[in-house]
């Protein structure tokens, strides 16, 4: 060994030089990365439409910038392809690589094709055939999928795990300056579209590039403008992750609206959001359903649950702040909805409204008491009658009325209770909603000693008798109801009649299950209908 290498091998080790820490971007550098921006070799300039009817019901003027005219029906496009329109010509010539099940491969897909790099785009098992089929339709031969795992965490870590095998890029659906940037320019778009004074932008949060591209570019340019976010009930990351201060995974997240169905925001876009949106709003399924419903009156076009989120948002916010005259504007995000879940949003959008409202009426079994019942309901048009005889003194009918104003169903409930008749108000009663209003008329004397359960599990091939099979042997299901909601997850309920020796393993086996469950044994429109 030389003198100088025996020397190197006693010297101490000395540790690797840690990298920089870069400084965070600034509003003003994010300024300019969307004034720079490249997208639109594939995007539009999409239009910046005055929803009037609705304008005209709240008393304010209502925009919609209509996203759901992008060439993927969404404003992912952008981000995506600003992200790759800016990697080397070496970076291209190795290929991209993305996890999504929706918008963001679509614009993958896209910006593959445009640029002419190969793209691998990593999707769910459970993916709809109509969003493979459209990933193919927008990349061609540029796009390879690859079906990999259950859900969406699945695919993303198979996706980089291939990332690094192959030296690809990976393009994130959020958490990435230039995608980022990318979503901004629908910010830009909106300033210069509209001149005038706007009061506030409500834009709806998944993982949070949307809002933290159209943050950065508002309060760059014109800081008086609000910026809302909007997140729904059942997965509300971002606003969970700013109250705490740092980033919250969720358990779980609902799968109604799911592009924007995500349990952990990204650190950026955390970090922006917390620094430069102005308020958040949560909204319901019922409320995005009757979203869905005002935009297809003012566009006569549907989108998708992520996308009417806003315009439930301006709803709610104006209700709660009140006044005259302010200017909204509500980001229509994408317009990719799965066809089979319109009946859902159908059914929902007038309780949404609160254009509906449930009730159970419990009249006599006597000579007058129908007719007596039907002058009462009066000149409100019946929406849905439910009755079956069941007991010779009483009778419980399950209706559904036309309101004209919110919070009329308790006026209802006291107009029937004047009359002598004892109801319950179900509007807000979702086991009334989802199932009991199908199966009105089921009570039975032989299930004495029955529980009934509501579950929700994912939607995808062999749950249900995944389910039915793990159920033990010696439990007797004495009721069961299963509809299809044309969503990514499936609603059961269930009647168990366990022998009281078992009793006590019920909670225990049901934890162990893994799916969401409630008790609905005490619920009254169960004991009402059903018992």
């Amino acid at each position: 060994m030389s003198t100088a290498r025996k020397a190197a091998s006693k010297a101490p080790t000395r540790k690797a030089a840690a990298k920089p820490k870069t400084r965070p971007l600034t509003i003003q550098d994010y300024l300019q990365k969307i004034l720079t921006s490249r997208v639109y070799d594939v995007a539009i300039e999409s239009p910046l439409d005055e929803a009037r009817s609705l304008s005209r019901r709240l008393g304010h003027q209502v925009f919609l910038k209509r996203e759901d005219k992008q060439p993927v029906f969404s404003f992912k496009l952008r981000g995506a392809y600003n992200k790759m329109a800016h990697l080397s010509r070496a970076h291209l010539e190795k290929g991209v690589i993305c996890a999504s099940a929706g918008n963001h491969a679509q614009g993958v897909a896209m910006g593959a094709r445009r640029l002419g790099c190969q793209a691998t785009i990593v999707m769910p098992t459970t993916t709809p055939q109509v969003k493979i089929d459209a990933v193919r339709a927008f990349g061609g031969d540029n796009v390879q999928i690859v079906l990999h795992g259950e859900s969406y965490s699945d695919a993303a870590l198979h996706a980089k795990e291939l990332e690094r095998k192959r030296g690809m890029t990976f393009v994130h659906p959020f958490d990435d300056p230039d995608v980022i940037a990318g979503q901004g320019t629908v910010a830009m778009e909106i300033l210069r579209q509209h001149s005038g004074p706007i009061d506030a932008v409500f834009v709806a949060i998944g993982g949070g590039g949307l809002i933290s591209g159209v943050a950065a570019y508002i309060k760059a340019v014109r800081p008086e403008i609000k910026v809302i976010g909007v997140q729904m009930s059942d997965s509300d990351a971002m606003v969970r992750s700013v109250k705490a201060g740092k980033r919250v995974t969720l358990q779980d997240v609902g799968l109604f609206s799911d592009g924007t169905a995500v349990k952990l925001v990204g650190e950026e876009t955390m970090r922006l959001t917390q620094s430069l949106v102005d308020d958040f709003v949560i909204v319901s399924t019922d409320e995005v359903c009757a979203a869905i419903k005002d935009i297809y009156q003012d566009t006569r076009s549907i989108v998708e649950p992520a996308g009417a989120q806003g315009v439930a948002a301006v709803k709610q916010y104006a209700e709660r702040h009140g006044g005259q005259g302010k200017t909204y504007i509500a980001i229509n995000c994408g317009a990719n909805m799965n066809f089979d879940r319109l009946r859902f949003v159908a059914e929902r959008a007038e309780v949404g409204e609160q254009r509906e409202a449930l009730m159970a009426v419990t009249i006599p079994e006597e000579r007058g008491s129908f007719k007596r019942f039907c002058e009462t309901i009066g000149p409100r048009s019946v929406t849905e009658f439910n009755y079956r005889i069941s007991d010779e003194k009483q009778a419980h009918v399950f209706v559904g009325l036309t309101t004209s104003e919110k919070g009329e169903s308790r006026k209802i409930v006291k107009q029937f209770e004047t009359q002598g008749f004892k109801t319950v108000d179900l509007t807000h009663d979702e086991l009334a909603k989802t199932h009991i209003r199908h199966m009105v008329g089921g009570r039975s004397s032989l299930a004495e000693g029955e529980r009934l359960y509501s579950f929700i599990f994912p939607e995808r091939p062999g749950a249900l008798m995944t389910f039915l099979t793990s159920l033990p042997p010696g439990w007797n299901i004495s009721l069961f109801h299963y509809r299809n909601q044309g969503a990514d997850y499936g609603r059961i309920l269930v009647g168990l009649q366990v022998p009281k020796a078992e009793t006590k393993s019920i909670k225990p086996f049901l934890d162990k299950l893994g799916y969401v469950y409630v008790d609905e044994t005490r619920n009254p429109v169960y004991r009402l209908f059903l018992r």
